[in-house]
Formats: structure tokens, sequence, C-alpha cells
């Protein structure tokens, strides 16, 4: 049972952010979006996961429209992870890992969800920091705290169907080994029978964890496909506006992606700085 979203658009203060836009998620599948800076990619994925309601179009679920879902059900079987999350209470790390479970909670917690908590903080590579006060830990450590928490929100099959994981760049404020622990983490999850749906800024990530690749620009859809299929050089420089050259990665089974200087250094423009005496 997919999730699909059939010619969403959004418009807000008179311009359109999504324009006429339709995909589908599969089950066992990660699906990237990507896209130059103000494509609509975090617009899309807020009306996916129902935190916005879109102009016009229509979202399906499993078998039903996603505003058919009731809350807690949705909540059961669908995580997302916003670019930012704020929070200032003196929280630990565990706490916070286990806000993931109160979808599945009525009362207390049971030791089950502290064994689902600590598990998703062991995954994101966080698990060391569990007694840890959520205020005190770099912005990478919060961001992959706060991955442990949507990873324990739906860490185990529902019976209400396939679990949804959406992730708006999950890679933000992460070290290189931690970009990468991100999305192995992810990309494990689609492979237990989630639809996982990320919103990724760095093309050769992409290529190398997604099943599929939606790209986006100006809020239109330009190419969807494998990433093999999509991320082409014609296709790179309509929607970022730079050329590239894709090659074979010379370790993995997928495309490499090297942009190209549009201005030799010669012919930079000078920059001059102005100075204070």
């Amino acid at each position: 049972m997919t999730l699909e979203a059939r010619n969403l658009s959004y418009h807000i203060n008179g311009k359109t952010l999504v324009d006429r836009l339709s995909l589908r998620a599969e089950p066992g599948q990660l699906l990237a979006i990507v896209g130059a800076n103000g494509a609509g990619k975090s617009t899309l994925l807020k009306m996916l996961s129902g935190d916005l309601k879109p102009a016009s179009g229509s979202i399906l679920m499993g078998d039903k429209p996603l505003h058919h879902w009731k809350s807690r059900d949705r909540a059961r079987v669908r995580a997302v992870l916003p670019q930012t999350s704020t929070l200032s209470f003196p929280f630990t790390a565990m706490e916070i890992a286990l806000m993931g479970r109160a979808p599945h909670i009525r009362g207390i917690e049971r030791a089950e969800d502290y064994a689902i908590a600590r598990s998703a903080l062991e995954a994101a590579a966080v698990g060391h920091l569990e007694d840890r006060v959520y205020t005190t830990l770099s912005g990478g450590e919060r961001q992959r705290v706060q991955l442990a928490r949507v990873l324990a929100q739906v860490w185990e099959p529902s019976d209400l169907g396939p679990r949804y994981l959406m992730v708006d760049e999950p890679t933000n404020n992460l070290d290189l080994a931690h970009q990468h622990t991100t999305l192995h983490v992810v990309h494990a999850f689609s492979r237990k029978g989630t639809a996982v749906i990320a919103v990724l800024h760095d093309l050769n990530l992409a290529a190398q964890y997604a099943d599929r690749i939606l790209v986006m620009q100006g809020g239109q859809h330009v190419a969807e496909g494998a990433p093999r299929e999509v991320l082409r050089p014609d296709i790179i420089e309509q929607a970022f506006n730079i050329p590239v050259m894709v090659t074979e990665h010379p370790h993995l089974d997928c495309p490499l992606i090297v942009p190209v200087p549009v201005v030799a250094e010669a012919e930079q423009p000078e920059l001059t700085f102005q100075t204070t005496p």
C-alpha cells in the first residue's frame, strides 16, 4: 500500500510553491526528493505528512485519503523529521527518544518502549548520550537524537498497514561519517517494509542511497526514476543551473556527480572588501 500524491498544488501570498505535482512512495523503497533552494521540496513533504493542506490535489496513505486517518493512527505509522527541531527544556536524550513512543503508549511507558527508544538511539549513533541533557548537545548530536525519536515512533510493524518515514534534510549539521550513518539507517528502514521519503541536497548521497529520485524545479516535477535515469547532466543543469559531469562511482554501483567550473579561475571577478580604519 503506497503513499500516493495526485496533482498537488500549494500557494501562499499569490505565489505557487508546488504546482500540480504527483508521486508515489512504495513500502520497501527510499524515495529522495532533490532540487535547488526554493524548489518546493519541504513544502511538498509538509503536505505529504499532513502538516499543510494542499490548495488542490489529493493524498492517499495506504488505502484511504490522508485526511481520513485519525491523528493517533496516523502517528502510529507515519513519522516526520523536520529540518529543524526547537526544544529548550532540559530533557535527556532518552526522554526525547521516548517522545516518539507517545502514539503507542496508553498510560505510562512500558519496558518495551524503553528498549525501543534505546535501540533507536543506538541506531542513530547516540546511544552513549542517552543520559545527557539535550540542550547541552552539539547541533549534530541533537539532529541524531531527533532521528532516534522518529525511528522509535515507527520502529515496529503495525497492524494498521505499512509504515512511512519522512525526513527533511536529515544530514543537516552532520559530519561526513554521520551523514552516511544516518542515510544507512533510513535506507535499512526501507528494507524492513517502510516507505521512506527523504529531502536531500547532496546529489551523490541521493545517488548512493535512493531507489528512486524525484527532481523538482520551481515547484514542478522535472524528472523521476532510478538514480541512473534522472541524474543526467541535462536534467541536473536544468534543475540546479550548473553544468556537471556524471561518471561512474569508482567503488559503488551508482553515478557520481562532479560540478564543472563555469568560469575559469583567471576570469573570476575580483572581489574587493572595504576595511574600516
